[in-house]
């Protein structure tokens, strides 16, 4: 084997007036600029697909002869110093956080995330996470918010997919060019590359760190691909999702404590932190560590200042999905840093790692690490939030299922860069630039209904048309890449029809998203999709995991399918699915079909995009659709049923498909008058793009963060470090306190004002208390009435609660008189308890210390 003694970079040698172009090309601003990456094609159209839309290799590919042309070129430069000046705009403008919030100097938010879907020439996602990632990052730079994010540099990233004959999904792995990608590596002031250090079992494991411009936002990415490595650590961020369990774990930790550890070199030293999933937990350790090391905390102290600051957002509806550790693997990572750093024991530390404390944990759960070190705990969609409760509800002994302390905000995507030009361009002429600039408004979205049938219907007709081209491209070298006789070369020019209903089904191949459901009875699939007034066709794409055999076989059916002779010119499968694929996909169906076992859908995204672009969604109500779902803006199917039989719910719901595609969306979509117009399917477009644009969208949910999470852990953490962290020092005093003495409080005596006869509408019921509340005081606790229907006090979000007040003034004996109102509104049986729970300033909520005590 060879080895280099030294390296050197090349980089493109631009003519003078060609210079801005380089900025332009280091900031992935261009990928939701429309001008910049029509810039980008006017440079060489071949070459731009032939890099994946990378604009950095792309450059460094094109002749010098070219580059000169281009600079010789009046209208290139005019257009290149467009791109230029809206860049500058877009650098220099008032931002939606500076109007509202002020100009923040810090980037106070740090965002983890262990994949980043940006654009598709950088390779360093897998699927929805990633692209949420990156859409969240795309509208934190829109907004203005003061984040930087966190991530790894995999030189693999994601596998590339390819079919066998029989349709078998098999994997390859291209390694990334990282010098010829938009990105940097951050140096020190000497101009040599940092590198810093993580403690490793026996040894120090070494990693750089590269950085890409998102906007305003800056992305660091970390890579232990460095000379100071053994080969062996040197492969740590060779993959996504890749290696085995210890590879995972090794991630984990390069991601959190390398993380925090990146920033505090940087000077960037953040109040509040976003875990994007579990894999970055660990960073809630390091932030732990650095408080003692630096201002002598205890751990406790440590611990519970962090814990109003950390944010954890889960996108898991299921505990399989979950990073889980062995023990012993933990203790190998970390035993010298609990005992030496935290200085805690074997039992504190381990934990940390689950939510059920009454029980000895054998493993370490990365997502219930995050939950018991993050005050602010979300799901990705009001659905999904209601799923997390269910999945950790043993974690909240005697808490009620509806106060159960996990929020939600639902997910969205970044508008602008998942619209078509041709449909950014009609609603740019109707709306004005305020549908990007101000996403989130539905009174903009509400001009959607000024726009001509006509026009809305031709311009995503165009989309649709070159959608079938570029399958027809995909599937021909599909073909030929795995040696296809030149009949099938052939008849891929004939497959799809761009003047049909198109359905696309575009998403990671999991046996619970259910891809085969619509060919379940292959004849009726045939009639409908063969009827030569109505045809109809769909177009498939998605990943397998490696080592999902059960999700390869849906793609070896859905192929095997396009084999057959009456339906290979009406189903498509396109291989190696991508954002590129996604795009083209999106841009151009008329429908998008969604169909999970529900609830196992935490929220999906992919039919968020399809929004802008004019697609309708016919989905599972499952997932942001649950809530989305009206039968104005596209179709259901079922009615939110879940089913113990797999199989009889898998018929019925087919069925439901095949009744829907026949009575309701092919009727529907041919149904047009003498303009050729299909009306009914155009208004239900609008009321689609109308409704929903303004809400699933990443600057509405990024705009939700921030209020309900960034901003208040913001505040929580200023007050807790103000005069060397005495805040913090004093709440931990006291939450010891309370923890010393909760179990001597106790209820005496419980008055109700009548407990015969009936109570009048319109009156109150008083009810009143004596409590003992041993040396603490009314101000340690609060006291409730909780109440509701007798009939439905099990049902969540049946029973409610008002606060008592205190109406004893002072105590010598910690006893303390209650009283309480209950207002009468409505007629029935109802019934009472009361409950105590902790009170201080600074809770999130009354559950954060998991105390409460029932009369």
């Amino acid at each position: 084997m060879i080895n280099f003694v030294g390296t050197f970079n090349v980089v493109p040698s631009v003519p003078a007036k060609l210079k801005p172009i380089i900025a332009i090309t280091k900031n992935i601003y261009w990928s939701w600029n429309t001008e910049a990456v029509e810039l980008f094609r006017r440079i060489d159209r071949d070459l731009w697909e032939d890099t994946n839309h990378n604009p950095v290799a792309m450059l460094g590919k094109v002749s010098q002869k070219r580059l000169q042309e281009l600079a010789d070129d009046d209208g290139f430069i005019s257009h290149l110093n467009r791109v230029k000046n809206q860049f500058d705009d877009y650098q220099s403008k008032s931002t939606w956080y500076q109007k509202n919030f002020g100009d923040e100097k810090t980037r106070y938010i740090a965002y983890f995330s262990a994949e980043f879907g940006l654009t598709e020439c950088l390779q360093i996602y897998s699927g929805g996470l990633g692209v949420l990632a990156g859409d969240h990052l795309k509208s934190a730079s829109d907004l203005g918010i003061p984040l930087v994010a966190l991530g790894i540099c995999y030189k693999e990233g994601y596998f590339q997919q390819y079919l066998s004959n029989d349709g078998w999904q098999q994997e390859k792995y291209d390694l990334i060019d990282f010098y010829n990608q938009p990105m940097e590596l951050v140096l020190e002031k000497s101009g040599e590359p940092i590198k810093l250090d993580l403690d490793f079992p026996g040894r120090k494991v070494y990693f750089q760190i590269w950085k890409i411009q998102v906007g305003r936002i800056p992305l660091y990415l970390l890579d232990t691909n460095v000379g100071e490595n053994t080969a062996a650590d040197k492969e740590i961020t060779r993959s996504l999702y890749g290696g085995n369990n210890e590879t995972r774990i090794q991630q984990e930790i390069l991601l959190g404590i390398g993380g925090i550890r990146t920033l505090h070199h940087l000077d960037m030293k953040p109040l509040v932190c976003h875990m994007n999933e579990g894999h970055s937990a660990f960073l809630s350790l390091e932030r732990i560590r650095y408080l003692i090391s630096n201002y002598n905390l205890s751990f406790n102290e440590a611990k519970d200042i962090s814990f109003f600051s950390n944010v954890f957002t889960t996108h898991t509806p299921v505990p399989a999905g979950i990073d889980i550790f062995p023990n012993d693997l933990v203790e190998k990572y970390f035993g010298n840093f609990y005992r030496n750093e935290l200085k805690i024991s074997d039992k504190e530390f381990y934990s940390l790692g689950t939510i059920k404390q009454k029980k000895e944990p054998t493993n370490f759960n990365m997502a219930h690490l995050a939950m018991n070190m993050a005050g602010f705990v979300n799901g990705v969609s009001k659905l999904h939030g209601e799923v997390s409760k269910k999945m950790w509800v043993e974690g909240f002994k005697d808490i009620p299922f509806d106060e159960i302390p996990i929020d939600y905000v639902t997910n969205g995507i970044h508008t602008a860069s998942h619209i078509s030009n041709e449909m950014f361009d009609l609603l740019y002429r109707y709306l004005g630039d305020e549908f990007i600039e101000n996403t989130g408004n539905k009174e903009v979205w509400d001009g959607v209904d000024d726009i001509p049938d006509e026009e809305l219907w031709r311009t995503h007709e165009r989309r649709r048309e070159r959608l079938v081209a570029f399958a027809r491209k995909r599937l021909r070298q599909q073909i030929i890449a795995r040696g296809g006789s030149y009949s099938d070369i052939i008849s891929s020019k004939e497959v799809l029809d761009a003047s049909a209903l198109t359905i696309g089904f575009a998403r990671r191949f999991a046996t619970y998203k259910r891809a085969t459901l619509i060919s379940r009875d292959v004849e009726r699939l045939a009639s409908i999709l063969c009827n030569s007034k109505f045809p109809v066709q769909f177009i498939f794409a998605g990943k397998a995991h490696p080592r999902d055999d059960a999700g390869k076989k849906l793609i070896q059916e859905i192929v095997a399918l396009t084999k057959d002779d009456h339906l290979r010119k009406k189903i498509v499968f396109l291989e190696n699915y991508d954002m590129n694929i996604a795009r083209y996909m999106v841009e151009g169906c008329d429908v998008w079909m969604n169909n999970p076992r529900r609830p196992l859908e935490a929220s999906g995204t992919s039919g968020m995009k399809v929004l802008a672009n004019g697609g309708l969604n016919f989905s599972v109500l499952d997932g942001w659709w649950d809530e989305a779902y009206n039968h104005h803006v596209g179709w259901k199917i079922g009615s939110a049923e879940e089913y113990k039989d797999l199989d009889y719910q898998d018929e019925v719901e087919s069925n439901m498909i095949y009744e829907m595609l026949e009575n309701e969306l092919v009727p529907t979509f041919y149904n047009r008058g003498e303009d050729k117009l299909p009306r009914k399917w155009i208004a239900m477009m609008k009321n689609s793009m109308r409704q929903l644009g303004s809400v699933y969208n990443t600057h509405r949910m990024v705009e939700e963060y921030t209020r309900k999470f960034y901003l208040n852990a913001y505040e929580k953490r200023k007050t807790l470090l103000a005069k060397d962290w005495q805040k913090g020092r004093e709440f931990t005093s006291w939450k010891n306190h309370l923890f010393a003495n909760w179990n001597k409080i106790k209820f005496l005596k419980i008055n109700q004002e009548s407990k015969n006869g009936d109570i009048k509408v319109g009156t109150k019921y008083i009810v009143s208390t004596e409590v003992d509340l041993g040396v603490l005081t009314p101000m340690d606790v609060e006291i409730q009435i909780y109440y509701g229907t007798v009939d439905d006090k099990h049902k969540a979000y049946s029973n409610t609660f008002i606060n008592m007040k205190c109406t004893t003034k002072k105590s010598t004996t910690g006893k303390y008189q209650y009283k309480g109102e209950i207002d009468c509104v409505n007629t029935g049986q109802f019934g009472f308890t009361l409950r105590i729970l902790p009170n201080h300033p600074m809770l999130i909520n009354k559950f954060d210390l998991g105390l409460i005590r029932w009369a």
